[in-house]
Formats: structure tokens, sequence, C-alpha cells
């Protein structure tokens, strides 16, 4: 698969998901991503992730992105990050 070969999913509103199965770029600097929807509305992103500009892109749509590097806890940062959206409601 090529970047224009990329394929759409959907978030929902004031939803989250994890997308470290769809980062295809081995020099990517970070393991996953934790994707999070803040917003009433759905926002379609582009999977899969092949370089750090989809990060920016995405940010741009309103979505809050947070990277998640080798030596992060990645289920306190989704504890963290779903609090935090729990707490917004």
């Amino acid at each position: 698969m090529s970047e224009g070969d990329s394929m759409k999913m959907v978030i929902r509103p004031r939803h989250m998901i994890s997308l470290g199965g769809y980062i295809v770029e081995l020099e990517f600097p970070y393991r996953n991503l934790i994707v999070v929807n803040p917003t009433d509305e759905h926002i379609k992103i582009e999977v899969p992730v092949f370089d750090e500009e989809w990060i920016e892109e995405h940010r741009k749509l309103g979505l809050k992105i947070v990277p998640v590097g080798d030596d992060d806890n990645y289920l306190s940062l989704w504890r963290r990050e779903k609090a935090l959206l729990e707490a917004s409601d």
C-alpha cells in the first residue's frame, strides 16, 4: 500500500481510538498514536499513517493526537486522555 492508497476511517464524536496497527513506516518515531475526537462531529481520518505530517494535518481537523514513544506508558496515556475527554462532557 502506498500513500496514494489511503483508506478512510471515521471517528465518532467524543470518542478515541488507537492507531498503532495503522503505522506502516519503519522510520516513524512513535510506536502508537492515540487519536481523540473532542468535538461533537464525526471526523474522517486517513489511514495508514505514513509520516509525521499526518499528525499536524489531523490536528487541523480538530483532533487531539497523542504520540506514544517507545519509553511512554501507553495505558497511562490512554487513561489520562479518556479521563480528560469524560471530564469535558
